[in-house]
């Protein structure tokens, strides 16, 4: 059975992720979201009391997921519609993935993966591991269709679909049937285990056949007439109720003891084992449709989870949220979006930025420094990778195209693992991204190419951007290079059909940064003299 629940025709485990993707992950400070996304808030009294320890699968889940993009409107939407029922329904998602790894756990203690091929050896092993995972599967999907059905306006087609294809693979007949015969052939597993156990019940084969005897006790011309299992009192081998119990056996027409003779006792054994052996083939083939359902179903709810889990995140710190909508590539539009990964690491609400691109293919960013131009890049770069993985995102709108292919440039500080200058270093990755990057992909630079002079910098930003952007890249940059921005205004003030627009960084005539970005022309300065009076004053104040 399919679970279908990150995609609607299929499970798609093949899908292409960003180029890139660790870069993406460093310089939009993800991993900060991906550990907030793991921890499940405790509540007390309508207040978050602690945050659990981050759960790796969670991490690692939704690392791989929002790193794989979606490609249409479509399917963007599908996500988001299943996304609305387990914010509206947390009890079902978090059941799902409950049950999910309860059964991967446990069936890996039951011999899956390595112990498996160990167990061939022992064929009695395998067969009574095989029936323990057959029960396992049986009381987890029985649990999963209860948690569904108990579920009330479920409304997203995944989860309705997810639903109706249980109820066909998994119906109400089908699971008294596997239930029957793992009654009847309970015997074989919770026999052995009672008796280890020590308690004063045990289960016991009822096999009644017609059968002839050959020559050394064999059996011939088998048939099988009933098969169940019953509980009856264990009494110790040896002792004295055990030898009347015996004795009480024998006296019954046509019956013997196969604990008095190993040659019926070894062909007994036999026979439990192959009809057993049997049944349990037949189970299997039932169940077969199910055996990579558990580990897709782990993996599909570990992604909505976290989801949840992050919205919970959003609650807590105030940031508010919004499902994004998709439109045209060369539009942008949104309503104080905010950077969400700045309030996690926080733990506030932070400032928020809106904005209004039509049909623009370049944005320029410029403006005072310290006035939260990366920021705002980051919190576009956040939102984005979010909306193509079908989350939420922290605005009030958001409306952008889709970007299958996204690449970000961000300048990075010198280490010791650098085998050149900072230039070359930049140079040397805008190299690899050209060669992967073409019509209809999205490139965020922050601060490219200002590791060198700001008229070579200038120059160099101008070629790249000027043949990235005729190439059919949309690109959003933030920069010092203020040459190379001005340039860049001079040759389009003319020209509404050049598609470029620009932002600054608000700063108010006492100096004081709003981290909010506005229309504006680039200037002449990025005013570091405000920085440079801030930490005298703040100096000179420490003196005295």
């Amino acid at each position: 059975m399919k679970v279908c629940l990150l995609y609607e025709d299929g499970e798609h485990t093949n899908e292409e992720s960003y180029y890139d993707s660790a870069s993406i992950i460093k310089d939009l400070g993800l991993k900060t979201l991906f550990l907030a996304a793991a921890k499940k808030l405790v509540y007390e009294n309508g207040e978050v009391k602690k945050a659990e320890k981050e759960d790796p699968y969670l991490v690692e889940t939704l690392r791989s997921v929002m790193m794989i993009p979606l490609h249409t409107k479509e399917e963007i939407e599908y996500r988001q519609q299943i996304l609305g029922d387990c914010i509206r329904h947390e009890e079902l998602i978090r059941g799902l993935y409950r049950i999910a790894c309860t059964v991967v756990r446990k069936w890996g203690e039951l011999g899956r993966g390595p112990r498996e091929k160990m167990q061939q050896s022992n064929p009695v092993m395998k067969l009574t591991a095989d029936i323990k995972v057959i029960h396992l599967f049986c009381d987890s999907l029985s649990e999963i269709r209860t948690l569904l059905t108990d579920q009330e306006e479920l409304s997203s087609k995944g989860l309705c679909a997810f639903h109706d294809g249980l109820l066909r693979e998994f119906s109400q007949e089908r699971e008294e049937y596997i239930r029957r015969v793992l009654d009847d052939i309970s015997f074989y597993t919770d026999g052995a285990d009672q008796e280890d156990e020590g308690k004063n019940q045990v289960v016991r084969p009822r096999i009644v056949l017609e059968a002839g005897l050959e020559d050394g006790m064999k059996f011939s011309s088998l048939k099988l007439e009933e098969l169940s299992s019953r509980s009856t009192k264990f009494y110790k081998p040896g002792s004295t109720r055990y030898k009347f119990q015996e004795f009480m056996n024998s006296r019954i027409p046509d019956s013997f003891s196969a604990v008095k003779d190993a040659r019926i006792s070894e062909q007994s054994q036999i026979l439990e084992y192959g009809i057993v052996s049997y049944l349990t083939e037949e189970l299997k083939s039932l169940m077969e449709g199910f055996q990579t359902f558990f580990d897709r179903l782990r993996y599909q709810t570990a992604f909505y989870l976290s989801a949840v889990q992050l919205l919970r995140q959003m609650e807590r710190i105030g940031i508010g949220w919004c499902f994004p909508g998709v439109c045209g590539r060369r539009d942008l539009e949104f309503s104080d979006l905010k950077e969400f990964v700045m309030g996690l690491e926080r733990r506030v609400d932070v400032i928020g930025n809106s904005c209004s691109l039509k049909q623009k293919d370049l944005l320029i960013v410029t403006g005072a420094n310290q006035g939260g131009k990366s920021t705002f890049l980051r919190s576009v770069g956040i939102a984005q990778i979010m909306m193509q993985c079908g989350m939420m995102v922290t605005a009030k709108s958001y409306q952008s195209g889709i970007f299958p292919r996204i690449f970000v440039h961000f300048t990075r500080r010198e280490d010791s693992e650098m085998n050149s200058g900072r230039l070359d270093e930049e140079l040397s990755r805008m190299n690899r991204i050209v060669e992967q990057i073409g019509d209809g992909s999205l490139l965020l630079l922050n601060e490219s190419f200002a590791t060198t002079t700001e008229k070579e910098g200038s120059v160099i930003a101008y070629d790249i951007i000027r043949a990235l952007k005729e190439a059919g890249v949309r690109i959003l940059t933030v920069t010092h290079l203020l040459s190379f921005a001005r340039r860049v205004r001079e040759e389009s003030r003319d020209m509404p059909e050049a598609g470029v627009e620009f932002l600054s960084a608000e700063r108010k005539d006492d100096g004081t940064r709003t981290f909010r970005m506005i229309r504006h022309e680039p200037e002449l300065t990025s005013f570091g003299l405000d920085l440079y009076e801030e930490i005298v004053e703040k100096k000179t104040q420490s003196r005295s």
